[in-house]
């Protein structure tokens, strides 16, 4: 039912958006897990297994072939050597692979290269043995925030820390600030406010589109007149729960296949130079744009409305919503 669901949606909107005629590639990629929720629900095993099962419920029959990267110290310590490997064997048996996200989501600017790789670390070991037990090999990376280092030393000393430990840093291309309308669902969801939700879960929709109408040409730019594969930067949390069905239509629309990570970073140009050194997360594709001396042009915002809601507590939400 639900691949039905999603190809007519995607009929649908291909009939208002034709899709150009090329082969258009993406990876989806989950960060975050094993979810974005309060402390008191990842430490409760039922809760977070019950959550993680519906999401990947959902995504199973969508076929995307996605990557999902892993805080494993998001999981409490009593329960995480019992709760966390089958939470992550959920994701493994949905068609999806692991990667380590650190174990803190640790921010590198706030923290010396040895303590950053410290946790990177520290992260590895329970996603690494539930690869293992598969037969696969703990191989990605995802840095937090997308920070890579604010100085040249810094940058280098854990580029050259990865290297040794054997992964592979997986890039984003398109980042539509999904955090940032997630956030702003949670407020509506502990208000209890499904209107609202669905407002915001529509709006999240809306500015997926305008950031590929944005991105797709600018990646053609930078990769030298053609749209190379994408990957997609999105998060585990109850936004993505509700919408990302939607947003999966999307790209069916506009001519995508879901493919999985290496195959995506098989593209010539993730084998890119990237000299991008400043305190800043952004997509590859603006970093690849600045090392070629061309300047970044900035992807759009999300509404001003979810921006200013993000900022706010909760108790603020509705005013914020209802403002002209």
């Amino acid at each position: 039912m639900m691949r039905t669901l999603i190809c007519s949606l995607a009929l649908a909107l291909a009939l208002a958006h034709p899709a150009d005629a090329q082969d258009r590639r993406v990876a989806v990629t989950f960060d975050d897990l094993p979810f974005q929720a309060d402390e008191a629900t990842l430490c409760d095993p039922a809760r977070l297994m019950t959550i993680t099962q519906d999401f990947v419920g959902m995504l199973k029959p969508l076929d995307t072939h996605g990557a999902a990267f892993v805080n494993a110290g998001k999981v409490c310590e009593a329960e995480r050597a019992t709760t966390l490997p089958r939470v992550l064997n959920v994701w493994l048996d949905g068609g999806l692979d692991l990667g380590n996200h650190t174990f803190s989501h640790i921010d590198i600017h706030r923290t010396t290269a040895e303590n950053y790789l410290a946790d990177v670390d520290a992260g590895a070991p329970i996603v690494r043995d539930v690869l293992e037990a598969r037969g696969k090999s703990l191989r990605w990376f995802r840095p937090p925030y997308l920070f890579t280092g604010e100085t040249q030393e810094k940058h280098d000393a854990i580029a050259a820390g990865l290297a040794q430990r054997g992964y592979t840093v997986a890039p984003v291309t398109i980042d539509n600030n999904d955090w940032m309308f997630a956030d702003v669902y949670r407020k509506a969801e502990t208000l209890g406010d499904t209107a609202l939700m669905q407002r915001i879960g529509l709006a999240y929709v809306a500015h997926m589109t305008t950031v590929l109408d944005f991105f797709e040409p600018y990646s053609a730019e930078a990769a030298g007149g053609r749209e190379p594969a994408q990957v997609l930067l999105l998060h585990a949390n109850s936004l993505n729960q509700a919408y990302y069905p939607q947003v999966h239509a999307l790209y069916l629309a506009r001519g995508y296949r879901f493919v999985p990570l290496e195959e995506a970073l098989a593209d010539p140009i993730y084998s890119h130079e990237d000299r991008y050194v400043r305190a800043n997360g952004i997509s590859w594709l603006h970093r690849w744009m600045q090392t070629d001396g061309h300047p970044i042009r900035w992807e759009p915002e999300p509404p001003a409305w979810i921006v200013a809601a993000n900022k706010a507590p909760a108790s603020e939400l509705q005013a914020i919503a209802s403002a002209p």
